[in-house]
């Protein structure tokens, strides 16, 4: 009669045999990956593919057009982020320019 202490007990010892019995991995190089999908285009043929798309979607009436209030906040956020660096947050949560 076994208990299932020393069931759980073999099993992980037979586990432990089965991986150190397999055989070593081989070591393969890597090959180089060639561009695919639109990287592998030329820019021209790219440039004209996304023109159509733009087109239809705007033909169809699913295009994003960009209202003065949101090209705003865009533009702030991205301003914010380029100069992230220079600016220096005070403990009282005031940003003041660094010299």
């Amino acid at each position: 009669m076994t208990t299932a202490a020393s069931e759980h007990t073999t099993q992980s010892d037979n586990r432990a045999k089965a991986v150190s019995t397999a055989p070593e991995a081989k070591v393969v190089e890597a090959k180089p990956r060639k561009p695919r999908g639109f990287a592998a285009m030329d820019r021209t043929l790219v440039s004209e593919i996304s023109r159509k798309g733009g087109k239809a979607a705007h033909s169809a009436g699913t295009a994003h057009e960009f209202t003065s209030e949101e090209a705003r906040i865009a533009g702030r956020k991205g301003g914010r982020a380029a100069h992230a660096n220079r600016r220096v947050q005070t403990a009282s949560g005031e940003e003041i320019a660094k010299s």
